[in-house]
């Protein structure tokens, strides 16, 4: 049976005057788009933008929702003693993405947690449980794509949300499978040979290779780069080409048929 995997980029992450990634040209790489929802970045001329690029392109869409920090690009763990309200910004950003969609004939198909929000949900039950609840308030239908061995993707599971394996081809691992914190050296992956190696690994071997030199296994659904990682679409082309002369094919996890 021929291997497949989808291909996802986190964009629609510029904001106002500020342009961030090369939107156009990633969607003519990737096979799913995870659009931020204007709490981190975005904004509704910009996700307007990338939903229609997406649409042209016959790539799937997603709402990539954080913690209210647009200063800090998502990336600042924001604790707050009020889960409620994090539910509640949680729908607001997904709804808005979802709303927006539909207003271009396109729907959405999945919801994907960004930065600092997405890294705490994958150790913190409590709030892994708040974002699960807040994709369920909106349409329980939607996927969740999640980090293997997360608190996300078993709170996921429970509440009976399809759920998408996810792995990237530009950050290093954890021995406890959780992403490696932006703060340390090498977190991200700049190389992109050293990129092909690992996801090789992950996606053919099904083996996600860690910090500490352990080999975690995995069955990923599909693989992420970051639009706003420098190289990022020379990165995604240079991917897809290794991953078809592996013998897989890339396809949206979101289109049986694409």
């Amino acid at each position: 049976m021929t291997r497949t995997l989808d291909l996802n980029c986190d964009m629609g992450e510029s904001f106002g005057a500020y342009e961030i990634g090369d939107d156009a040209a990633m969607l003519e790489v990737v096979t799913t788009a995870n659009i931020a929802c204007g709490f981190h970045a975005g904004d509704p001329v910009v996700i307007q933008r990338t939903i229609r690029k997406a649409k042209r392109n016959g790539v799937a869409i997603g709402a990539h929702p954080s913690f209210a920090d647009l200063y800090g690009f998502g990336r600042r763990r924001i604790i707050g003693d009020r889960p409620d309200d994090l539910e509640a910004q949680l729908i607001y950003q997904i709804a808005a993405v979802r709303g927006m969609a539909a207003a271009e004939g396109h729907a959405m198909t999945h919801v994907k947690t960004h930065g600092a929000l997405g890294n705490m949900a994958a150790e913190d039950v409590g709030l892994a449980e708040t974002c699960v609840r807040a994709v369920m308030a909106v349409d329980p239908q939607l996927s969740f794509v999640a980090l293997p061995y997360s608190e996300i993707e078993k709170a996921a599971e429970k509440a009976g949300l399809p759920v998408v394996c996810e792995v990237f081809a530009d950050r290093t691992y954890t021995d406890q499978g959780q992403l490696s914190p932006r703060s340390e050296p090498g977190a991200v992956i700049l190389d992109i040979q050293q990129s092909v190696d690992q996801v090789l690994e992950m996606v053919v071997n099904r083996l996600i290779p860690t910090i500490g030199g352990k080999k975690l296994v995995a069955e990923p659904d599909t693989l992420c780069v970051h639009g706003d990682t420098p190289g990022a679409v020379q990165m995604a082309r240079r991917l897809r080409k290794e991953l078809t002369g592996a013998g897989v094919r890339i396809k949206s996890f979101a289109r049986p048929g694409g």
